[in-house]
């Protein structure tokens, strides 16, 4: 993961094999000719890593050409991979100092979930690691995993003939800046679910200082074993993540926005102390977690970890067949609106391509939604809930209930965790 950080702050930097910066500039003013969008992102997934760009079809041979010089042909000068450790380094501090702290959150459930081991491992470089990063170790990574059978190549609004025949010619049979030796440590292991608990004592009360600062709060993430997007039981799961919907206090909007979802309705419109309860899904190729985030004052996180508890015992009972539609519903009318966005159509096209060969069309998904039965939602809570859990936690842990706790409240019938008796109080 720390390898792929740095590959992708060195992506579109003028880190082309031509390469006089003047020749590139060039090449782009050829493509803005035809009012091109001219957008170039680089993706960093948990699994999988995104170049694109947005132009016009009439520069597909041009920028097809840029795509394969920026993936196979990065010079990697020593000033640009030092350059690029300055980013790092910056992008670990802002990481630490951003009010928001879903991204470290993310992270820290992940690393829980999957204790030291594939998608568990760290996405962020470790700050002792930075220096390591040399050009040596960057090709090192690049030939490991920069090979054809890992890379899939989309397009959209383009003739798909045309497109083939571009690949052809810039990405067949060209040798690579890292030469042509095989790929010799490609780590294949499968996911494994371990559950446990990542913490990180903090100091909140400073996050966010000015005329209205953010008030003090720690942060709970309640994660659970679901399925891999390759599994039947995505789309249920998918439905049961909508269903639970939720936000931040101070979300605005109707039905659209979630507000009659389940952790709108039972949580934050009942708790008025509680700011956030938000539920997740993250699905990959050989494995998923669903978890609920929560945020509220230090002194009633005993409180707000027992009501998560509570909205996860829940999920395996009795299903309102309008809340069921709601959902359903809602994911579909996200789903279509996404797919509205070209961006998004060729990041969805070349993932579904890399993880299975073909790729479901919208209206197979659709189909697929409406088919969910509250039965389903009902199994495949139930199947989760068998698990163990994984929790991450920000913050002032002072009243963070231990993991024996937490996880002794998923087993029972009623969420509740265990009663504390103290002598001295």
């Amino acid at each position: 993961m720390k390898q792929n950080i740095l590959v992708e702050l060195l992506t579109f930097w003028k880190n082309w094999h031509f390469r006089l910066l003047l020749d590139l500039t060039a090449k782009m003013k050829f493509c803005l000719r035809w009012k091109s969008m001219g957008v170039f992102v680089t993706a960093r997934h948990q699994d999988t890593t995104m170049y694109a760009v947005s132009a016009d079809s009439k520069g597909l041979d041009t920028v097809v050409g840029l795509l394969a010089d920026v993936v196979l042909q990065p010079r990697l000068t020593d000033e640009e991979v030092e350059m690029t450790r300055m980013a790092v380094q910056f992008e670990l501090e802002d990481l630490n100092m951003r009010p928001d702290p879903e991204p470290l959150l993310t992270e820290m459930i992940h690393e829980a979930a999957y204790r030291e081991n594939t998608v568990g491992l760290h996405r962020f470089c470790p700050a002792e690691n930075i220096a390591k990063m040399s050009r040596e170790v960057l090709h090192s990574y690049l030939r490991n995993y920069y090979t054809p059978d890992r890379m899939v190549l989309a397009g959209v609004g383009v003739e798909h003939q045309l497109l083939v025949e571009c690949a052809r010619k810039y990405l067949l049979g060209v040798q690579p800046a890292w030469g042509s030796v095989e790929a010799v440590d490609v780590d294949r292991s499968v996911a494994q679910y371990t559950g446990g608990i990542a913490k990180v004592e903090r100091d909140m009360s400073n996050v966010s200082l000015g005329p209205t600062p953010i008030p003090e709060l720690t942060h709970i993430m309640v994660g659970l074993e679901s399925c891999s997007f390759l599994e039947e039981d995505f789309i249920p799961f998918a439905v049961l993540n909508m269903m639970m919907g939720g936000g931040g206090s101070f979300s605005a909007g109707g039905p659209g926005k979630g507000m009659f979802s389940r952790l709108y309705l039972n949580v934050l419109n009942r708790h008025h102390w509680m700011y956030n309860a938000t539920s997740y899904h993250h699905s990959y190729e050989d494995t998923g977690l669903l978890c609920i985030h929560a945020s509220a004052d230090p002194r009633q996180v005993r409180e707000m970890v027992e009501i998560i508890t509570k909205e996860f015992i829940l999920m395996g009972g009795t299903v309102d067949t309008v809340e069921l539609e709601r959902a359903k519903t809602q994911l579909t009318s996200m789903l279509m609106m996404n797919l509205e966005s070209r961006p998004v159509i060729f990041e969805d096209v070349g993932r579904q391509v890399l993880a299975t060969r073909s790729r479901k069309l919208p209206h197979e998904l659709c189909t697929l939604i409406r088919n969910v039965k509250p039965e389903d939602v009902k199994r495949v809570a139930s199947k989760m809930l068998r698990g163990k859990p994984a929790v991450a936690a920000l913050g002032d842990l002072t009243n963070l209930p231990t993991y024996e706790h937490i996880q002794a409240a998923l087993s029972s019938k009623d969420g509740r965790l265990p009663r504390t008796y103290r002598l001295f109080r």
